[in-house]
């Protein structure tokens, strides 16, 4: 390990997980809810920051990472709940989504667009951004050189001169919250804070930091954790002040009207300060947050399905990815944005609670019991909401969901979680299960080191 090696792979996890949603809701939170703010941008935080770091920690925490701790509840609940969310982080959502929300904010602003044929436009625009994609991905080991070292300094760059010219410039003050923000701004800012996608996006990038530090040199269990902790940190705390520089910029221009999404909001903000050449800045710095993300989703979704699947090497993977992140990107961001939330909405609470499950792990003794029961009663009603979510008219079992604490605040899985894991605790107790799982533990004496697999 070089001396500034953990900083430029802290910038590289920065740049992976800083894409379209991070750049969008900031603003139109902060233009939205106004002198409630603070506590809309502390929930916000806590789910588009906190939780991802927290994911994180928790696969350096478990050998095997994240297929290990959900084969805790089991292994064919691992497996899918795993390829369910590389295919949505992955080609199937999150990849299109950002390459059409580049290419709305990069190429369609350009004066010399204006009456042209945007479909033809667009398909020209994705074969070179998914064609750099492509020849970037191919070897992981580039992506702390290209994406930590060279792009990501140059986006970081171009949103402090958009924030600080804005802070100087823009005099507007917290205005009157609207858009839910009335009553209840920390929970509606948490809930938010999933449409970043970060905390599923992190059961995804765990695997590519945890590679870029093995490829440099560090094999020691310890030190990896150490190292992931230094440079989730330094992601995390950049992450942190960008969404609150952004919410601040969004709330000073709450009072020039309202604004349909955070795009118009930062549209509107960079031609006011800066004319003409602020269509080129937002539309640099969109672009480049866009396609380090893509880079990082299409690397990470190589890597896993490549040990999923002996037959699939990684640049199979990589080009398959590739090429269907293409096609879909092709069919325009409405109508992948009608995916997003309902699924964000299923599966962010069996993430949290598998994840906070994972670190009191050793207080109920591994039980295999409490994760199954805990992750039962949450997939019940995470299900219920993303079907709701969808828009279909659930009836009586609806009027369940509603009925249950914090469904107002789009918690309703929380007590049924809580439930489910109190419920699994006593039955461990009682059914003799409360020790703590080992199925293999070998001492090789031969080489001084022991492996343990819970």
């Amino acid at each position: 390990m070089r001396k500034f090696d953990s900083l430029f792979i802290g910038l590289l996890l920065f740049s992976m997980f800083f894409g379209a949603g991070n750049l969008i809701f900031p603003p139109f939170l902060g233009a939205q809810s106004g002198t409630t703010f603070w506590l809309a941008i502390a929930g916000f935080i806590f789910t588009a920051v906190g939780l991802p770091l927290v994911v994180l920690f928790a696969i350096a925490r478990v050998k095997g990472g994240i297929q290990a701790i959900g084969n805790r509840v089991h292994p064919v609940f691992s497996t899918a709940f795993m390829v369910i969310v590389y295919l949505s982080i992955g080609p199937f959502l999150a990849i299109p989504r950002n390459a059409n929300v580049a290419f709305e904010m990069g190429v369609m602003p350009l004066p010399f667009i204006e009456g042209t044929n945007t479909t033809v436009i667009l398909l020209l625009f994705s074969v070179v951004f998914f064609l750099l994609v492509y020849l970037i991905s191919l070897n992981p080991t580039n992506l702390e050189r290209y994406l930590g070292r060279f792009i990501t300094p140059i986006l970081l760059v171009a949103m402090v001169i958009l924030c600080v010219v804005g802070f100087i410039q823009l005099d507007g003050k917290f205005q009157t919250p609207t858009g839910g923000y009335e009553a209840g701004a920390f929970f509606k800012g948490f809930i938010e804070g999933y449409n970043t996608m970060d905390a599923l996006a992190a059961l995804a990038f765990g695997i590519v930091i945890l590679t870029a530090f093995r490829e440099r040199g560090i094999s020691d269990e310890k030190q990896l954790k150490s190292y992931m902790l230094k440079a989730s940190l330094i992601a995390g705390t950049l992450l942190a002040a960008v969404y609150v520089s952004l919410g601040i910029v969004g709330s000073k221009m709450a009072i020039h009207g309202s604004f349909a999404d955070g795009t118009q909001i930062l549209s509107t903000v960079s031609f006011n300060l800066f004319g003409s050449s602020g269509t080129l800045l937002i539309g640099l710095i969109f672009t480049l947050a866009c396609f380090t993300t893509v880079v990082g989703l299409t690397s990470a979704c190589g890597q896993y399905f490549s040990r999923l699947i002996p037959k699939a090497n990684y640049k199979t993977v990589v080009f398959v990815t590739t090429v269907i992140g293409f096609t879909l990107t092709n069919m325009g961001l409405s109508q992948i944005l009608k995916v997003s939330v309902p699924f964000l909405v299923t599966a962010y609470p069996l993430t949290i609670v598998l994840i906070v499950l994972t670190f009191f792990h050793h207080q109920f003794k591994g039980a295999k019991v409490v994760y199954v029961s805990a992750l039962s009663f949450t997939g019940v009603f995470a299900v219920i909401s993303g079907l709701n979510a969808f828009g279909l008219d659930l009836g009586p079992v609806d009027a369940i969901r509603s009925s249950l604490p914090l469904a107002d605040a789009g918690l309703e899985w929380f007590f049924p979680a809580l439930l489910g894991t109190i419920i699994g605790v006593v039955i461990a107790k009682f059914s003799g299960q409360s020790k703590v799982v080992i199925t293999e533990k070998l001492d090789n004496t031969a080489n001084g080191s022991i492996l343990s697999k819970d």
